[in-house]
């Protein structure tokens, strides 16, 4: 689920899709007459300022300050890009099994394969040490803008005023640091750096793998039912951590409620939503619809189909594969449910009003309008010069992760070769560099078919004239210019590159080859653009703030901040909601497991292991497995605990539907769910279907025996 991907220079050309005419008469509504709704900007309240009177109000629950304390601290950030919790005084965490899932390969033992078939230790000794993995625990939180915005107004230009910002945020980390040995300090922006915080982690990175169910267990039904709801996923881990090779004890945790969740039940997530941009100006919005999506949806929507492929050429057996394959599914609904949101004039009108309210209150003020006026007519003239070479610099980039190796590879011969010829490297360290070229891991298939969608970039992103596209396809398809470009090419084994890397660096800058002849021909220019769109980021970087600043002066605590990867408290309520003609229920049980994987014939991606067709006579089917709730999350939310008033564990927050993915622009409550792993359905799993009974009396108990 969710982990969200950023597209800041990923660019695309795209027709401007802006006739609300043809959008009127197929939405059955008038655009102009819509109006923003009170939670459009969403409900990811910080701890800084929780709304405790509209807690109050709507749920008749005003949390107290020591609760409150319990919520931060029992909650963590988990790894790059997750969240999780403490659930008992040993250390037990819980999180989401996709936020371990990439962790899992490297404590396998022998021919393990814990993706096929699990893991759970039975005993401390037999925990599993993860390498590079850590949790974070918010400890202090301080309110820091003044000393950041008062160093900053020093500043005489835009890159002088970030320079200043980050040199004062490193010295208040460092003397912080300096009080507090025993944590580490970070600083936050809120509202775009309307607002800063410091916050101060105890960091945990000695955690060991306690128990993960298999694959497809967690994640039945794969991608087709990725943001879906019905859904059938015990998508959950459990890990520990440790200090000084013991399990660690804390004051904070969360105990586990033996009781299920009803409608309309209110219900908390707290966790770390990695980022949202629902501040952002209509300028933005329309550049991000007009340039940044189409590009991504058409390049994830080749990776899919290329992993898709090798998924079946290898009969969903190799795990490994598939996991990649649910990575890139997730990211191309992620990024598909955005584009296709941006394009819905009911949401776009409801964005629209809130800029108009947002700007017409800043102009009644004589003030705001001196200092935050002009914001909206400065990003949108940078915007629009952005859209120049927006198509090109995306083309001439070379991406780590789209890119074939073939091209990767010519960039860092290239580079050597320039070094050589500036004597800015020996030979010696020349024949060393380029003897470590080549991939180990090189698998030609592969990077065959990423070649094709490298080529589709340049085609559908420059003109045919351009001198690129002229060399590299010509007149050609795709499919077949990229088979003849690696029958023409030097680089596609390492006994071939190393003997033209041999000859020097003027056989190298003078090479035939074509994917030299791209690097020659592309990087230099993308250079300079790049470095004339860092001058609009830096200014638009100011501007955001200022922008941010507005909004708090207009608004205050009343809208919470944009995501920023650090930790919300999101409320809601459980809650059904209509879809595909019928209604979606609160929740679905294990019986909805068994009836995808017979309707679907026991085949990937909604196969369940063989046990699943002989389950103990303990286990009951019939317990709760997902809940859905009204809960503002997304990426980074994964592996939030849901909680109810008294602060117990009620489920854990996975995913969201289909109808939640406009949530980076924009919050809306109709449909917009989030998808739980019912806390009945985890310990009735854990305690009856893989007789884990350590963990399940450890879970029940909030403590080991």
């Amino acid at each position: 689920m969710r982990n969200k991907i950023r597209p800041y220079i990923l660019l695309i050309p795209v027709l401007l899709i802006n006739n609300f005419s043809i959008a009127q008469t197929y939405y059955g509504i008038n655009p102009d007459t819509v109006k923003a709704q009170k939670f459009d900007m969403g409900k990811m309240w910080t701890f800084e300022n929780p709304p405790l009177d509209y807690f109050e109000k709507e749920y008749g629950f005003k949390p107290s300050a020591e609760l409150l304390e319990k919520f931060q601290k029992s909650a963590l950030k988990f790894g790059n890009g997750c969240s999780a919790s403490f659930i008992s005084e040993d250390g037990l965490i819980m999180t989401n099994h996709h936020c371990v899932r990439g962790n899992l390969a490297s404590v396998q033992q022998g021919d393990e394969n814990i993706l096929r078939d699990g893991f759970y230790a039975e005993t401390l000794e037999e925990e599993r040490t993860v390498p590079n993995l850590k949790v974070e625990q918010l400890i202090v939180i301080k309110d820091v803008t003044n000393e950041i915005q008062s160093a900053m107004d020093e500043g005489k230009n835009d890159a002088e005023k970030i320079e200043i910002r980050d040199k004062k945020i490193d010295e208040l980390k460092s003397v912080n640091s300096q009080k507090h040995p025993e944590l580490t300090f970070k600083v936050t922006s809120l509202y775009n750096g309307g607002k800063y915080s410091l916050y101060g982690y105890k960091v945990y990175s000695d955690v060991r793998l306690v128990f993960v169910p298999e694959l497809f267990v967690a994640k039945l039904g794969g991608d087709p039912d990725n943001f879906t709801y019905p859904r059938y996923g015990l998508d959950c881990a459990f890990l520990r951590a440790y200090e000084n090779g013991k399990p660690i004890k804390t004051d904070y945790y969360f105990s586990w409620s033996n009781e299920g969740v009803v409608e309309d039940q209110p219900v908390f997530v707290v966790g770390n939503p990695g980022g949202t941009d629902r501040i952002n100006t209509m300028a933005q919005i329309e550049y991000a619809r007009d340039i940044q999506y189409p590009m991504v949806v058409g390049m994830f929507n080749e990776m899919y189909n290329i992993y898709e492929e090798m998924v079946t050429e290898t009969k969903a057996e190799d795990f490994n594969l598939i996991a990649r394959l649910y990575s890139i599914g997730n990211a191309l609904k992620v990024y598909s449910g955005t584009y296709k949101a941006l394009l819905d004039p009911f949401l776009v009108a409801r964005k629209k009003d809130f800029e108009k309210g947002f700007r017409e209150s800043v102009n009644k003020n004589p003030e705001l309008k001196e200092k935050y006026g002009s914001i909206w007519n400065e990003i949108e003239t940078s915007r629009s010069q952005a859209r120049k070479d927006a198509h090109k610099i995306y083309a001439y980039t070379i991406s780590g992760f789209y890119s074939p190796q073939y091209i990767t590879m010519a960039r860092s011969l290239v580079n050597y070769a320039k070094q050589l010829n500036n004597d800015e490297i020996t030979r010696e360290k020349y024949d060393s560099l380029t003897s470590q070229i080549f991939p180990r891991d090189f698998n030609k298939g592969l990077q065959d078919k990423l070649l094709v969608v490298q080529l589709n970039i340049l085609k559908n992103n420059l003109p045919v004239d351009d001198k690129i596209v002229k060399e590299l396809i010509g007149d050609r398809s795709t499919e077949q210019a990229a088979k003849d470009l690696i029958a023409e090419s030097h680089l596609t084994s390492k006994e071939k590159l190393l003997d033209l890397a041999d000859d020097g660096y003027e056989a190298v800058l003078n090479s035939k080859d074509p994917f030299i002849y791209h690097v020659l021909n592309t990087q230099d220019e993308l250079k300079q653009m790049q470095d004339e769109n860092q001058a609009r980021v830096d200014k638009e970087e100011i501007l955001n703030q200022m922008l941010g600043e507005a909004l708090y002066k207009v608004y205050g605590d009343a809208i919470p901040p944009d995501a920023t990867g650090t930790l919300r408290l999101a409320d809601g309520i459980v809650k059904g909601y209509d879809y595909n003609g019928t209604l979606a229920p609160i929740k679905t049980t294990f019986y909805g497991a068994l009836d995808r994987y017979y309707s679907f014939d026991k085949k990937f991606p909604f196969n369940l292991p063989k046990y699943f067709e002989d389950l103990p006579d303990e286990f009951d089917p019939s317990a709760p497995l997902n809940f859905i709730s009204t809960n503002d999350i997304v990426g980074g939310n994964s592996g939030s605990p849901v909680l109810n008033v008294n602060g117990e564990i009620v489920g854990l927050a996975f995913d969201g539907n289909i109808e939640s993915l406009p949530s980076n622009f924009i919050y809306t409550t109709e449909a917009n769910r989030t998808v739980c792993v019912s806390a009945l359905g985890m310990i009735e799993a854990i305690r009856d279907l893989y007789k884990a009974t350590e963990l399940s009396d450890e879970i029940t108990n909030g403590k080991l025996k």
